[in-house]
């Protein structure tokens, strides 16, 4: 049985066991399934943590330097950049425009979130300046604090400039490039093998969410958690696909088989980071992306491209004005959505960043920061389809990328 198969099958049984769970919420059974499961999806995500940090390290040092050889960085940079930038402008635009189709917020009484906002202490107020000030120094920090501390945008920096310099500094750095690739193929064996406890950790992962989520609170969110899921799966399902589909000419059903299990353990996980391991893998052996440009381009993805995140956000804003009964003009709506995608860019260089860049987009418009207690409720379960597109467009990119940039070695050597 395949890997994507076993995971599959670990992820409907883990929602079957997760809802059993509930049946029991004070027995001996709930408390004891929970401790397993917890111990279970510890250990899965704990692997994954160990394994991130020199896994794209080695990958970009890798990806970069076989890419600046071949003459090819310039322009798998500019392609991966573009479409980072085209699905996040979409997103953000898809996000908007479903937010004013179903009118969110508009007739909900704020007073009901009015206890939760008063408990919620909000950082200080931020700024497009104190925000790039944190960001860079975040990220232009010593490497060795930035491996200790899993710092991933600082370790993507270092490494994109050592790839560049490794092959800058020719025949001379041969041996290091050489370890460079016999590190990664390490990491990818050690990757092999923490795959195979997938099925277990997505079991686990799944049965906890379903087990210890409360989904009462989406009774008073409905509408609003329901705009925002239903439009993110049509940009998963429908804009991403037809992306795909007219600029790497693959078929949306091969793309969907081959990237099953890494897709699950995104839902599974909520994290595009842990997932990145699955992702390369699924790119590279069942899309047919080269090693070079998956270990480029789905890392850098990995930082750069969010668009759940964005789409999630962009919603969010006028959901919360609409609440407060504000009519966003479009230039603050053009606001929303500048603001969230440099947010979106920026947001793994800064700690907390979620509810960070979440605050800042409130906070461009006007909207107090206070507002974000009334979506921290949802936004754990709202963040696992999030993260299932935002994984979704990173492999879309590599294949695209893959593509544009094999035709001209055909034609160099035909």
């Amino acid at each position: 049985m395949s890997l994507n198969t076993q995971i599959l099958i670990a992820a409907i049984l883990g929602v079957v066991f997760g809802f059993l769970m509930n049946l029991f919420p004070d027995s001996g059974f709930f408390s004891a399934s929970l401790y397993g499961l917890g111990l279970m999806s510890s250990v899965f995500i704990g692997l994954l943590k160990m394994l991130l940090i020199p896994l794209i390290f080695s990958s970009i040092v890798v990806g970069v330097s076989n890419l600046q050889a071949g003459g090819q960085l310039g322009r798998v940079w500019k392609i991966t950049l573009a479409c980072c930038v085209t699905t996040t402008t979409l997103a953000l635009i898809l996000g908007l425009a479903c937010a004013h189709l179903f009118q969110v917020g508009k007739g909900v009484d704020i007073q009901m979130f009015q206890e939760a906002m008063a408990q919620h202490q909000s950082p200080d107020t931020l700024t497009p300046s104190s925000f790039f000030t944190n960001f860079i120094q975040n990220t232009l920090i010593n490497p060795f604090k930035a491996f200790a501390e899993g710092n991933v945008l600082a370790v993507v920096v270092f490494a994109l400039l050592l790839g560049v310099a490794l092959v800058k500094g020719g025949d001379k750095f041969r041996s290091v490039r050489k370890l460079s690739v016999q590190f990664f193929d390490i990491m990818m064996l050690m990757i092999s093998w923490v795959m195979k406890l997938a099925p277990l950790g997505i079991f686990a992962l799944l049965a906890k969410l379903i087990a210890t989520e409360d989904i009462s609170v989406l009774s008073r969110l409905a509408e609003f958690a329901a705009v925002v899921t239903g439009t993110t799966i049509f940009h998963g399902a429908v804009v991403l696909p037809l992306l795909l589909w007219i600029f790497g000419k693959m078929s949306p059903i091969t793309f969907f088989k081959g990237t099953r299990a890494a897709l699950i353990t995104a839902f599974a996980t909520s994290s595009s980071s842990a997932t990145m391991p699955l992702s390369m893998k699924c790119a590279q052996e069942n899309l047919g992306v080269r090693p070079q440009t998956a270990g480029f381009v789905i890392p850098l993805g990995t930082q750069l491209n969010m668009d759940g995140t964005a789409l999630y956000e962009a919603a969010a804003a006028l959901f919360v004005a609409n609440l407060m009964g504000l009519d966003l003009s479009l230039g603050q709506q053009l606001i929303v959505c500048a603001t969230a995608m440099i947010a979106s860019l920026g947001a793994p260089g800064i700690p907390s960043a979620g509810m960070v860049t979440m605050i800042m987009v409130l906070q461009s418009v006007g909207l107090p920061a206070e507002a974000i207690a009334i979506l921290l409720p949802i936004d754990r379960l709202l963040d696992t389809v999030r993260t299932v597109v935002n994984v979704q467009g990173d492999m879309m990119i590599s294949v695209v990328v893959d593509r544009h940039t094999r035709e001209p070695e055909v034609a160099t050597e035909s």
